[in-house]
């Protein structure tokens, strides 16, 4: 059965241990907000898919406790060449993740876009990544999370090369639990409350509807 469920993208929660990069400050978001959202998705947690990218060290001291506590899954995307730097996730929080029934997949190596990587430089953050997690977490790692929300026809069949089977964007809308390519929506710390309840709605007008499906329906051919 093709359940259509709705994709949200976490980020950073709370203060940030690391420098950020250009842009990205927008994507962190309170304790508090964090916490609300969570209220909301656990009174019906099968209608969500709760994703974070980049590999933040709040994923695990922040998120961690509260998702266990709302008996909660959620997918992380790591960024291998953070792994073990300030603010980032260690290599015993990935596995702490995973021991308490997370899923774990890759963000790449250098939060890089892949639409802009040449095909050896593609190659590398997909197949390097991967292997570096597998050997971390003792599994197969087959899903990935599109930096920036990244991708094109070149990007989704590099993706399939390098052995993954699913790739997680940020197009916004719901997405199909069997399909290859996940639309998700990512959260960011400036939206006000008609944004947040839209997103957790999954409400989306006629018109943003119709463009994304413009785009995504591009973005395939190029």
């Amino acid at each position: 059965m093709n359940i259509r469920r709705i994709g949200i993208i976490f980020h950073g929660i709370g203060t940030p241990e690391r420098t950020l990069e250009p842009g990205e400050e927008p994507y962190w978001i309170s304790i508090e907000r964090f916490e609300s959202m969570l209220d909301v998705i656990a009174e019906d947690p099968e209608r969500y898919r709760i994703t974070f990218d980049d590999g933040n060290f709040s994923d695990h001291a922040i998120a961690l406790p509260r998702l266990l506590a709302r008996e909660l899954q959620a997918e992380f995307f790591v960024l291998t060449g953070r792994i073990n730097q300030p603010g980032s996730l260690g290599s015993r929080e990935i596995t702490e993740l995973l021991a308490a029934g997370m899923g774990i997949g890759s963000h790449g190596v250098a939060h890089r876009d892949w639409r802009r990587l040449d095909k050896n430089a593609l190659r590398v953050e997909l197949e390097e990544s991967k292997i570096v997690l597998e050997e971390l977490c003792g599994e197969l790692i087959t899903k990935a999370g599109i930096p920036f929300g990244g991708w094109n026809a070149s990007v989704l069949k590099a993706l399939r090369q390098a052995g993954y089977e699913s790739a997680w964007s940020s197009d916004g809308g719901c997405m199909r639990s069997d399909a290859f390519l996940r639309p998700r929506r990512s959260v960011r710390g400036d939206m006000d409350e008609k944004a947040l309840e839209d997103l957790l709605s999954g409400r989306m007008s006629s018109v943003r509807r119709l463009r994304r499906g413009l785009r995504m329906a591009l973005r395939r051919l190029i």
